[in-house]
């Protein structure tokens, strides 16, 4: 999908979004889907934003204190 953004907003966006450890995509996401749901809007079918990058520490399976120890 094409979005047009005034410049200065994008960098601010793309700021942001590195800031809260986001793309700008993911960002975007997460502000409509926020804006939805204050508005009441959001459609109860929208599964959650997945979560991305390395799981926890102390989820890593084989480590000391894990479940599979």
């Amino acid at each position: 999908m094409l979005l047009r953004l005034d410049p200065a907003v994008h960098d601010a966006l793309a700021r942001w979004a590195n800031d809260e450890l986001r793309s700008a995509n993911a960002q975007i996401e997460f502000l409509l889907r926020k804006a939805l749901s204050d508005a009441g809007r959001l459609p109860g079918s929208v599964r959650p934003i997945p979560r991305r990058g390395r799981p926890p520490r102390d989820a890593a399976p084989g480590e000391a204190g894990s479940p599979a120890d």
